[in-house]
């Protein structure tokens, strides 16, 4: 493990909110992330907010206090800081402005990343400008990188990563994960779909956290594990303890690409089936697991145009018997 103090990077700082969330000790956290522990202890208490320790405001402030050291506050001075404020008040973007700086010819050019660094610098010290971004600058760190924001989870493998047998929908085994959330987040229910047959598994969590929702997916699928082959989810740090979920159904645990629902499209379609019963608005904590288990039966037993109108439970105990797609079609 590297010795001394290092800057967190952002992705870092992504995987130490989810492990703190989870309840790991600093030593597990500085041996995920490789550096010493001092360094984690020196993080949190410099880029602790009030509602505790979030990555995306820590990595703010980090870049705060590197800008006020940096050659960009150079060169925001002058008559340049008066006209780009001037056009973010007429909504322009950053690099719009510099683009229109540039076209006239300036000699000492600002680009668009040292705009934005000025303006996330100005809302540090109590400015606004940042409001006049689009959407209130809400989207910038999606700008930086792919992975902003999600997909920190430590160990993840990526659905790249995942064979290519599953996006044929051909065989029995490959499940979609996901959790829909009760009405004032009080509750939640985990969902579980296989890919090929359609079949859907549902169970209830009193709260999203990586250890009860681990423990769901587990007592749902273990009665069948050998028909699970793979298991896909969103970036959600309550599947955190994906390993655990690996092991203890001796299968493999991907992840969709962050802010690419499409790869989950079965699932968040499930979703919105489950919601027929259970709507938005609705508190989960009245809902018992007879009501969900109704709620399971009525879906595995409707049938679907995709499975050429048979029931998702029709299409599982074919596969399982050693049936095929091909023949269920035919």
């Amino acid at each position: 493990m590297p010795k001394g103090y290092h800057h967190l990077t952002r992705d870092q700082r992504c995987q130490l909110y989810t492990l703190k969330a989870i309840g790991e000790p600093i030593s597990v956290i500085a041996n995920e992330l490789e550096v010493h522990r001092s360094t984690i202890y020196r993080e949190m208490n410099r880029n602790y907010g009030e509602l505790g320790y979030r990555y995306g405001q820590a990595d703010r402030k980090a870049k705060a206090r590197r800008y006020c050291t940096s050659r960009h506050k150079i060169k925001m001075k002058g008559i340049r800081v008066f006209i780009i404020k001037e056009k973010l008040k007429m909504q322009w973007s950053p690099e719009q402005i510099s683009g229109w700086l540039k076209k006239r010819g300036y000699t000492k050019c600002v680009s668009h990343e040292t705009i934005y660094k000025y303006i996330w610098y100005e809302k540090r010290m109590g400015g606004s400008l940042y409001k006049e971004l689009r959407h209130s600058g809400k989207k910038y760190n999606k700008r930086s990188k792919g992975t902003a924001g999600r997909g920190c989870i430590p160990g993840r493998i990526d659905i790249d990563e995942r064979p290519d047998i599953v996006e044929e929908k051909s065989r029995l085994g490959d499940w979609e994960l996901d959790t829909i959330i009760g009405a004032g987040r009080k509750g939640a229910i985990v969902s579980m779909v296989d890919r090929a047959t359609k079949l859907t598994k549902l169970a209830k969590v009193s709260q999203k956290t990586a250890d009860e929702v681990g423990e769901a997916l587990v007592a749902r699928l273990a009665p069948i594990r050998q028909f699970v082959l793979t298991l896909t989810s969103d970036n959600g740090k309550e599947f955190a303890y994906h390993k655990r979920v690996s092991q203890a159904l001796e299968t493999n645990f991907y992840f969709a690409k962050p802010y690419h629902s499409w790869e989950r499209g079965l699932n968040e379609h499930t979703n919105g089936l489950v919601r027929q019963y259970l709507p938005k608005g609705k508190c989960f904590n009245s809902v018992s697991e007879e009501d969900l288990m109704k709620i399971e039966i009525l879906l595995n037993n409707r049938p679907r145009k995709v499975l050429n109108f048979k029931t998702p439970l029709e299409v599982f105990n074919c596969l399982s018997q050693g049936g095929s797609i091909v023949a269920l079609h035919n």
